[in-house]
């Protein structure tokens, strides 16, 4: 599939329509880029990648997706998103976590607006949870970094494919400790109505043979809840590790889903991208190895 590569801008709109007041929206910015811009195209494209996925019998409370465009690694974000399935009804909440590749951020950033947007339809901003994070030192305000920003932004048409209505605690994570990262999560965590995703991609542009050893690695790290793990693993190293604080503090355990490169998918093999999808649950007995 071969997308347009016109780019829509991140911009911040305002429409008095929604819940009768003025809220900004932060409009799509890599609709017709990293996925189809087009509503009825998007849709289909989801829905076949998730159709291909198979169920893994887990109920995530968290999960690990990466985020190239949908040709590269969608058919491995989509085996994460398909393990929800058990969860669809349950989970309300989505706390959506990852890096900043665009605008430096200092801490974790929220995008002070009220609705995200897709071509699949609006996404309310979890206000509650906002409020609840508000005043922690690591959270600033930032809508200069969500504007641009492609990791949040891809996980969305997937979530709501998959999930229908929820509420939306996005967050895009810049210089910050693996620690102030899980005060945050342990802030939202909640129960099994709130789910925690983090966005990242793996090692970036090694030859294949090279990404597949990085990568065997850095999820051994995961599975074994080792980190902190360096930007040369996962570009989203930050969330991620903070992640595996509160899945050590919550008993969770990682399972992988999916291990693949662009190589493997839609790319030449000189210089790949790596990709995985892992979800954590409360089963107990995690992954230890990679299938």
């Amino acid at each position: 599939m071969r997308y347009s590569y016109f780019m829509f801008h991140g911009r911040v709109t305002h429409d008095k329509k929604d819940r009768g007041v003025m809220a900004d929206i932060r409009s799509p910015a890599v609709a017709g880029l990293f996925y189809p811009a087009d509503t009825e195209q998007l849709a289909q494209e989801v829905r076949h990648l998730l159709d291909m996925s198979i169920s893994h019998g887990i109920k995530p409370k968290a999960l690990i997706v990466p985020h190239a465009g949908y040709v590269y690694s969608g058919a491995v974000a989509a085996t994460a998103y398909a393990a929800l399935g058990p969860m669809v009804g349950v989970i309300k909440h989505v706390v959506l976590l990852g890096p900043a590749h665009r605008v430096a951020v200092q801490g974790l950033a929220l995008p002070g607006v009220g609705i995200f947007e897709t071509p699949l339809g609006k996404i309310r901003v979890d206000q509650p949870l906002v409020d609840t994070i508000a005043d922690l030192p690591q959270v600033v305000v930032s809508p200069e970094a969500h504007a641009w920003e492609h990791s949040l932004e891809v996980q969305l048409p997937f979530l709501q494919s998959v999930l229908g209505e929820f509420t939306l605690l996005p967050l895009v994570a810049g210089m910050a400790s693996p620690e102030s990262v899980a005060q945050v999560l342990e802030a939202v965590w909640g129960g099994e109505e709130t789910l925690v995703v983090v966005s990242s991609d793996l090692s970036h542009y090694l030859s294949y043979s090279a990404a597949q050893r990085t990568d065997h690695e850095t999820v051994q790290d995961i599975l074994q809840l080792r980190q902190p793990l360096g930007q040369h693993q996962a570009c989203g190293n930050v969330p991620v590790n903070g992640l595996m604080i509160a899945a050590r503090k919550h008993h969770l355990a990682p399972h992988l889903l999916d291990l693949r490169n662009s190589g493997d998918t839609a790319g030449p093999r000189d210089r790949v991208v790596g990709y995985a999808a892992i979800a954590f649950d409360e089963g107990g007995g995690g992954n230890d190895g990679i299938h």
